[in-house]
């Protein structure tokens, strides 16, 4: 989850002027860019359990971070909770997941190179305090209460509300890691295009990339245990939205919507005022007496643009959000999925022609059987792994035509291989997982810490 920024103080006048703030994204084809977003856990290496905050902690690797790179320390009531780089940042989950939100970039032979610099810039500062990063979907071993709570106002804020709204808002906030992919649009038909391909492809790639298997250091029963606790977080915010999918939808019927998703908070003077469960459209008309005296700004509209955990978000670009976070060769994957899919006409519009030939619905039902089967779930007289091979092969006609190459002139293609040996037959990272643990693991999960390190 995103850090604190620089709020934007204009006053928000219309529902309108909310939806051209969305519009604002729009960038032609030439100007977009990749942004990969990537979480993984940290655990020590005396025991693999999951290290505190403070002291010898996620706080001091930030710390050793930000001395080595020069990076800026943000900080949340004195705590650093983050670094802002050169390019990109870094931010923490509520278990202390750490995450690294990219630059935005215009091929995946950069992404590769970014993901490489961070993995080797941290492991130098981790190591010495015994610290190594695991990205993995859910963590293996650890329970709830063995989670640390990192020092983030909204989280304080989130911890209180989630048990309100699902079973499992805490687990999803303390023990899950994900990858996403950030991609741009053209123009409002553009983005209801590319947001209807990706959320109705969501499920697929969720299992594609299934990687939590584990939970307390047994088999937990599912292949993607993180797509499951997104059934129970909280449905106001969460899943596939019918209304994506209504006639006419647009950014100023996504903002109709928004607006009547439940708050979380608004920050004021550096500090987050408890608003959860109201209502923006109330707020915005000042209509709440615990925001009293306060006008709605475009700041506070952002910044409630990221308590909303679609499947697919949409903000001024699209995030992907489906997948499990994976080796870097598989974020490399999901990048290139999305890229391939995404930025080329003639695979998006083969892309949107699959979608086409289905209800919504039917890929939307799909988010109940994946978790526990991933590609076995049933699928038009098939398997889910029986589409995943045309998808894949979309976007690998995508990259082709991209013709982004490298420094040995291998195209973007390269970074798709695992996920055309898993559309092939191949098993999945959580099948793999599990594989070693009935084999050489001889029942124990913990040596996929140093299995799944980075």
């Amino acid at each position: 989850m995103s850090n604190p920024g620089d709020a934007d103080t204009t006053p928000i006048l219309s529902t309108a002027q909310l939806a051209e703030y969305i519009e604002a994204g729009c960038k032609p084809p030439g100007a977009f860019r990749i942004g990969t977003e990537h979480e993984k856990f940290g655990f020590r290496w005396a025991d693999f359990s999951p290290p505190p905050y403070a002291p010898g902690g996620i706080r001091a690797v930030l710390e050793r971070l930000a001395a080595e790179t020069g990076a800026k320390p943000i900080l949340d009531r004195g705590e650093p909770i983050g670094l802002k780089l050169a390019e990109g940042e870094i931010s923490l989950e509520p278990g202390g997941q750490f995450e690294l939100s990219g630059a935005p970039v215009e091929t995946l032979h950069e992404t590769h190179a970014e993901l490489a610099s961070h993995f080797a810039a941290l492991d130098k500062v981790a190591a010495p305090l015994g610290i190594g990063f695991a990205p993995l979907g859910f963590h293996p071993l650890a329970t709830r209460e063995a989670m640390p709570w990192m020092p983030k106002s909204r989280y304080a804020i989130m911890r209180a509300y989630m048990p309100k709204v699902g079973r499992l808002g805490l687990d999803m906030m303390l023990r899950t890691c994900t990858v996403q992919a950030n991609l741009d649009y053209a123009s409002e038909e553009d983005m209801v295009r590319k947001l209807r391909v990706g959320l109705c492809l969501q499920p697929l790639a969720s299992a594609l990339f299934a990687n939590s298997p584990f939970s307390e250091g047994r088999p937990n029963g599912f292949l993607s245990l993180r797509a499951e606790i997104w059934r129970d977080t909280d449905p106001d915010r969460t899943g596939i939205p019918a209304v994506f999918f209504e006639t006419g939808f647009g950014f100023e019927r996504y903002v109709e919507w928004l607006l009547d998703v439940p708050m979380y908070f608004i920050r004021r003077q550096g500090a987050y005022r408890d608003l959860a469960g109201r209502s923006f459209r109330d707020f915005m008309a000042g209509r709440l007496s615990e925001a009293k005296g306060e006008r709605a700004t475009l700041g506070d509209f952002a910044d409630h643009m990221t308590t909303v955990f679609t499947d697919v978000r949409l903000k001024r670009f699209l995030e992907m959000r489906g997948a499990d976070a994976s080796s870097p060769a598989l974020m490399l994957a999901q990048s290139a999925l999305w890229v391939g899919l995404l930025y080329d006409p003639a695979a998006l519009a083969a892309a949107a022609a699959l979608v086409a030939r289905h209800p919504w619905q039917e890929f939307a039902a799909l988010r109940d059987q994946v978790p526990k089967l991933a590609l076995a779930a049933p699928w038009q007289g098939g398997t889910l792994r029986d589409l995943a091979r045309e998808v894949v092969a979309i976007a690998a006609d995508g990259l082709a035509a991209r013709a982004r190459r490298n420094g040995a002139g291998e195209d973007e293609r390269i970074y798709l291989a695992p996920l055309q040996e898993i559309a092939e037959g191949a098993p999945t990272a959580a099948e793999r997982w599990l594989e070693r643990f009935r084999g050489p693991w001889k029942g124990d999960v913990r040596p996929i810490f140093k299995e799944a390190k980075v």
